[in-house]
């Protein structure tokens, strides 16, 4: 695939390459600048450079090509998680928290990603793919919670399914009020970092999993 830029204002020109590639690359970008409610088929097949009925080789509406957008935003976030936790390295809290910071670091430095795969509207199950990259990336949490659900005492255990949903959603939130990449950034005196720590932290004290300090 070979690009032209042109000047501000001008267009890119996509030539004899990988069609599928191009079109979700001008997803990402209208995505980036527009929402991903904010632009049409049509407009995609434009930002690529390509006939309006181009993206139809490889996508039978927007919503597909959003929906393929997001299965690589998951599967991208799995490995980034994945390297993050490192097995629980050196040991299970540290890996935690370093996987923590992982996770408000994709949805900073990734925000059309990100975007595509939490804030679309576009259900798991549209299309082949999503709904298992999406549940992948979730496990690596879930098997960082059984780590560290595995110090309490037997019966004592809380379940991890339960803990990776609490930490997602915490986390989740966390980075779309105050960790974004784009304009709605909610600005607060600490950075998305501090108040992620302090609330699992918190949230760990609750379960009984860390004691004292």
């Amino acid at each position: 695939m070979s690009w032209t830029r042109q000047p501000p204002g001008g267009r890119r020109g996509y030539h004899h390459g990988n069609l599928r590639q191009a079109l979700i690359d001008a997803a990402l970008d209208l995505i980036a600048r527009k929402g991903p409610a904010g632009f049409t088929f049509a407009d995609a097949a434009r930002s690529a450079g390509v006939s309006s009925a181009a993206p139809y080789r490889h996508y039978r509406d927007r919503e597909a090509l959003i929906a393929d957008v997001a299965r690589r935003g998951f599967e991208a976030f799995e490995v980034h998680l994945e390297r993050a936790w490192d097995e629980g390295r050196p040991e299970p809290y540290a890996a935690f928290d370093r996987m923590g910071r992982a996770y408000l670091a994709f949805a900073r430095d990734e925000p059309a990603y990100y975007s595509s795969m939490f804030e679309a509207g576009i259900a798991p199950d549209s299309e082949p793919g999503l709904r298992q990259a999406s549940d992948r990336a979730l496990a690596v949490l879930r098997r960082a919670c059984e780590a560290l659900s595995a110090s309490a005492p037997a019966g004592n255990r809380p379940p991890a399914l339960m803990m990776s949903l609490h930490i997602w959603a915490l986390s989740h939130g966390i980075a779309s009020l105050f960790g974004r990449g784009d304009s709605g950034r909610r600005v607060v005196p600490m950075s998305p970092e501090e108040l992620l720590e302090a609330a699992v932290l918190v949230y760990l004290r609750g379960l009984g999993l860390i004691v004292g300090g």
